[in-house]
């Protein structure tokens, strides 16, 4: 696959954005600061999140996807065990276990630098295990190739889901409904689990 670039920096959300979010996931986003990648298609399909939820909750993905058709796929990958696979990785590959350690301390220090949440470990099952490639393709999509290693392979893996247009078409106006359609949250809202949680 053709891995989509990463964003030169992160973007603050947009009422559109906001719309996108709610149609991709089914439900209002909580706690987003802002866009930390768009897909090629132009819609959100990661965003950073609060540490703490408004409600006081700690939140520790930094990084949550939101692409319905992207989280299908890595679903896809998970079904046929490419996390043990990985898993079994680290535990004989020094090289590979050192390189997933530091995208671990620096999701750490991405999600420190918001707010320290003082005993949460970072996500996705890092840095001794994988347990969500949604988290660490969401992580390896914000930060730009190199970080992640893991991530990066699990994105290499993954089709080129923007192909066939956008996931969802938010509203263009304040106020003006949403375009009726598929807007693919129902597979959202089947991988909000494998995602990290409720954004």
């Amino acid at each position: 696959m053709q891995t989509p670039p990463p964003q030169t920096e992160r973007t603050e959300p947009t009422e559109a954005d906001v719309d996108a979010f709610r149609q991709q996931l089914g439900r209002p986003p909580r706690g987003l600061r802002a866009i930390a990648h768009r897909c090629p298609c132009g819609q959100p399909d990661v965003v950073e999140t609060a540490p703490r939820l408004p409600d006081g909750t700690p939140f520790p993905t930094l990084y949550y996807l939101t692409c319905p058709r992207a989280a299908s796929a890595i679903g896809t990958l998970e079904a046929n065990g490419v996390m043990k696979e990985m898993t079994e990785r680290l535990a004989t590959d020094p090289e590979l276990a050192a390189a997933y350690r530091k995208a671990h301390e620096d999701y750490i220090a991405r999600r420190d630098a918001v707010e320290v949440l003082a005993g949460f470990p970072s996500a996705g099952g890092m840095p001794d295990r994988v347990k969500c490639l949604h988290v660490l393709v969401g992580h390896s999509l914000a930060a730009g190739p190199g970080v992640n290693p893991l991530g990066d392979e699990a994105l290499a893996m993954l089709p080129e889901w923007w192909r066939k247009g956008p996931c969802v078409i938010p509203f263009t106006k304040p106020g003006e409904a949403a375009p009726a359609g598929d807007t693919e949250a129902d597979t959202a809202a089947a991988t909000d689990e494998h995602a990290g949680g409720t954004a």
